[in-house]
C-alpha cells in the first residue's frame, strides 16, 4: 500500500558508523522527504517526482550555550497521517481541506548538556516544511538561540528569484531579481518568499509559517551553501531569540512543482499556522479602500476650505458610497498628518498623540457621517505612535467608531519586533479593529490566526511613482511568483492615468503610471489583497472606462485557480466569488498571445465580459475595448496582451 511505504521507517546499521534514515512521503506519494542521522550531524533530501531536487540540506541550531549539530542520537520518531479541514475569512480560498503526513523526529545530544531538540516535518501533496521545537529541558527552562543553522542544498545552477537586502533593517520594498544560486552575491539576504527553479524546472518557493515569538527568516550564501539567517534582537548582532520552554520555531515552508501555478494555488502558508483566535467574527470586513494620500488629497474646487477636516473627507466618503467602496481612509493633509504631532515630518516627536486629531478634525463626526453612508472610516498611523498608548488609542479610535488602521514604517521583523505586531493583532480585535501593515515582512499565515490581519505591503509598489521612475510592469509580473507566496500582497492600486514611457514625469500630486490601465485592472484580481486601494482621486475615476469592474470586483474569493503561467513574463489568475468568476492577466513588456481554458468553470452558461487593451494603448495606454460573450467550461479563451498590458473577464453564471 502507498500510505505504508510513505510512512516507512529504514534503520540500517553500517560497519564504521551508525546511520540512521527516516523517509516520510506525501499522501499522493510524489514528495518525499528523507532524514538522515550521521555521527557529524542531521541533514534531509528532497525528491520529486523521482528527481533529488534538494540533498546534502542541514539541519541544526546554535544556543548560547554551544552547537546542536553534533554528536546527536535519534530517539524513536512518532508518525501521524491527518487530515484538517477549517475556513478562512480572509483569503484566496474560503473552505480548505488538505490531507498531510508527519514525523516528529526527537534528536537528543549526547554530551553532558543532554539537550533534546524535535525537528517536526510534515509532507503535503503541494509542498513540505519543517520546524524546531525545544521541550522544557528540566533545570534549563529558557530558550537563548544565536542562530539556526538550516540549509538548503539546491544545485549551484538553480535559478533563484528574490528581493536581495543588505541588511536586516528593511521596508521590504526594491527590485527583484534572477541569478543562478552560485551568483547569489555572498554579502546580502535573500528576502522570502524567494523562488527556486531546478535545472530538471522543478519550482521551489521557500518562506515561512506561523511566525509568532521569534525571529524572522532570510536566506544567505555562505561558503557556496544557501542557508537560514535571523534577524537579531535589537541593540546587539548575536542572539536571535530568547524564550521560556516550551518553545517552537515558525514552519520552514517548502511549496513544491513542476507547474508554477500550483504554488500560486497553494495553501500551505495558512495550513501550517495556527486556528483563529478570534471568537466573534461578525465584525470583519473585508473590501475596498480610499487612500486619498497617493492621489495628493485632491479635491474639486468647489470645496472651498480642503484639509484636514470634515469637508474634505466628507467629499470622498460620497465616493464610497456611490461606488460599493467600504472604507475610506483618514490619513494626512499638506503633509501633516491627521492627528497632533510635534516631529520632523510623519516621524513622531516626543507629543505625538495618535488620541489628538489636529484643530479642525472632528473624528467623531466624520464616523458617524460615514456611518449614516454604509462606509467605514479607517486612519493611517506611524506605529511608534500608536504603540506607545496603545490601549488607550484603541478605546479611542473604537469610541469614535474607527474600524481599522494602516500601521506603517515598522521596518523590522526581529523577535521584538514580531512580538509587537502580534500585541497590535490581539489588542485590535478586542476593539473590532483591523490591521494592514506597511513598511513590513511578509504575512506568515496569521490572516488565518487574527483574520484581522487584512493585509501587508513588503515589497516596492505604486507609491514609488510619485517620487521616482522605477515601477514598470516586469516589476509587477514578479509578484505572483514571489513575495505573493506568502499572501496578501499591498499595492497602492487604481492610478488611472497611464502615460507611454517617454512621457512619464514624476509629479506628488496626482502620480502617472506605467503600464495600461487594463494592467491595472487586472492588477485587482491577479494580487491576492484582502483590502485593495482605490487611491486615485473621485474624478479620476467616474465616468472612466474600466472604473465598472474596480466598483464591482471582490477582495476575497472563494476559490483560486490558474489556469496559464510563465514565470517572469506573464501570468493568468482566476477567482471564484460566490458563482461568478474574475480572471485577470498581466503581462511583462513584450507583447505576446495567451490561450488558456476554462474547464475549471462548472456546468452551465456564463455571460463574459471582457475588457482588453484597446489596439492603440502604445500612444493611449488607457484606452481598452470591453466586449460581451457567452462561455462554457468547455470552452477556451484567447488573449492578446499588449506589453506592459493586461486583460479581466468578469464571468457571471446564467
Amino acid at each position: 500500500m502507498k500510505l505504508f511505504s510513505s510512512l516507512l521507517l529504514v534503520i540500517a546499521m553500517l560497519p564504521a558508523r551508525s546511520q540512521k534514515t527516516v523517509r516520510l512521503a506525501s499522501p499522493e506519494g510524489s514528495l518525499v522527504f528523507t532524514f538522515g542521522l550521521k555521527d557529524h550531524g542531521a541533514s534531509y533530501r528532497i525528491s520529486y517526482k523521482g528527481q533529488v531536487i534538494m540533498d546534502n540540506c542541514r539541519l541544526g541550531l546554535r544556543f548560547a550555550e554551544g552547537d546542536f549539530s553534533e554528536n546527536l542520537a535519534l530517539e524513536k520518531p512518532v508518525f501521524r497521517q491527518a487530515e484538517e479541514s477549517y475556513r478562512l475569512i480572509v483569503g484566496k480560498t474560503s473552505q480548505v481541506a488538505e490531507r498531510f503526513n508527519e514525523v516528529l523526529l526527537p534528536l537528543k545530544q549526547k554530551t553532558n548538556s543532554g539537550r533534546r531538540v524535535i525537528i517536526a516535518v510534515r509532507v503535503f501533496n503541494d509542498g513540505l516544511a519543517f520546524r524546531y521545537e525545544f521541550p522544557d529541558q528540566g533545570e534549563n527552562h529558557r530558550l537563548v538561540l544565536t542562530e539556526e543553522n538550516s540549509s538548503f542544498g539546491f544545485d549551484s545552477n538553480t535559478l533563484i528569484r528574490a528581493l536581495f537586502l543588505p541588511n536586516y533593517t528593511t521596508s521590504h520594498e526594491g527590485p527583484y531579481h534572477t541569478v543562478a544560486l552560485k551568483d547569489m552575491p555572498a554579502d546580502t539576504l535573500a528576502d522570502l518568499p524567494a523562488l527556486f527553479e531546478t535545472p530538471g524546472h522543478v519550482y521551489v518557493a521557500i518562506t515561512e509559517s506561523n511566525l509568532l515569538d521569534y525571529a524572522g527568516m532570510y536566506l544567505s550564501r555562505v561558503n557556496g551553501i544557501l542557508r537560514t539567517r535571523l534577524s537579531p534582537l535589537p541593540g546587539q548582532t548575536d542572539i536571535k531569540v530568547k524564550a521560556s520552554l516550551p518553545h517552537h520555531s515558525p514552519w520552514r515552508v517548502m511549496m513544491i512543482s513542476d507547474r508554477i501555478g500550483a504554488l500560486i494555488e497553494s495553501n500551505l502558508v495558512t495550513n501550517l499556522a495556527e486556528p483563529c483566535r478570534i471568537q466573534d467574527l461578525s465584525w470583519i470586513k473585508p473590501g475596498k479602500t480610499t487612500f486619498p494620500w497617493w492621489n495628493g488629497n485632491v479635491v474639486p474646487d468647489t470645496i472651498n476650505a480642503p484639509g484636514n477636516n470634515f469637508v474634505t473627507n466628507k467629499y470622498y466618503i460620497d465616493f464610497c458610497a456611490r461606488n460599493n467602496i467600504t472604507y475610506h481612509s483618514v490619513v494626512e493633509y499638506g503633509l501633516h498628518e491627521w492627528y497632533t504631532n510635534d516631529g520632523a515630518g510623519f516621524v513622531p516627536g516626543p507629543h505625538a498623540d495618535v488620541t489628538k486629531p489636529v484643530a479642525g478634525l472632528d473624528m467623531k463626526e466624520i464616523c458617524d457621517y460615514a456611518r449614516s453612508k454604509g462606509v467605514g472610516i479607517r486612519v493611517w498611523v506611524y506605529w511608534t505612535a500608536l504603540y506607545k498608548n496603545l490601549d488607550a488609542a484603541f478605546n479611542q479610535f473604537e469610541q469614535w467608531g474607527i474600524e481599522g488602521m494602516m500601521v506603517d514604517f515598522l521596518d523590522r521583523d526581529d523577535q521584538e519586533m514580531v512580538n509587537i505586531q502580534t500585541e497590535i493583532l490581539e489588542k485590535a480585535a478586542l476593539h473590532h479593529l483591523h490591521i494592514q501593515f506597511h513598511g513590513a515582512y511578509k504575512p506568515t499565515g496569521l490572516s488565518r490566526t487574527y483574520p484581522n490581519e487584512y493585509t501587508r505591503e513588503g515589497t516596492m509598489n505604486y507609491e514609488v511613482n510619485k517620487w521616482d521612475k522605477r515601477m514598470y510592469p516586469d516589476h509587477d509580473i514578479y509578484m505572483p511568483f514571489t513575495r505573493m507566496l506568502a499572501g496578501s500582497t499591498d499595492y497602492h492600486l487604481g492610478g488611472f492615468r497611464a502615460v507611454p514611457d517617454s512621457l512619464f514625469v514624476v509629479q506628488y500630486t496626482r502620480p502617472l503610471m506605467l503600464g495600461t490601465r487594463c494592467h491595472m485592472l487586472a492588477m485587482y484580481v491577479v494580487l491576492e489583497n484582502y483590502l485593495a486601494m482605490v487611491c486615485d482621486y473621485p474624478a479620476a475615476y467616474e465616468n472612466q472606462p474600466g472604473f465598472e469592474f474596480i466598483r464591482e470586483v471582490p477582495t476575497v474569493w472563494d476559490r483560486t485557480v490558474v489556469p496559464a503561467a510563465k514565470v517572469d513574463e506573464y501570468v493568468v489568475i482566476a477567482r471564484k466569488s460566490k458563482s461568478d468568476w474574475y480572471i485577470g492577466s498581466i503581462n511583462n513588456h513584450q507583447p505576446r498571445k495567451v490561450l488558456f481554458s476554462l474547464s475549471f468553470l462548472d456546468e452551465g452558461d456564463y455571460q463574459a465580459e471582457i475588457y482588453s487593451d484597446a489596439g492603440d494603448v502604445n500612444l493611449h495606454p488607457n484606452n481598452l475595448v470591453r466586449e460581451e460573450r457567452t462561455f462554457t467550461k468547455r470552452d477556451s479563451i484567447q488573449l492578446n496582451l499588449a506589453g506592459g498590458g493586461g486583460a479581466v473577464i468578469k464571468l457571471h453564471r446564467k
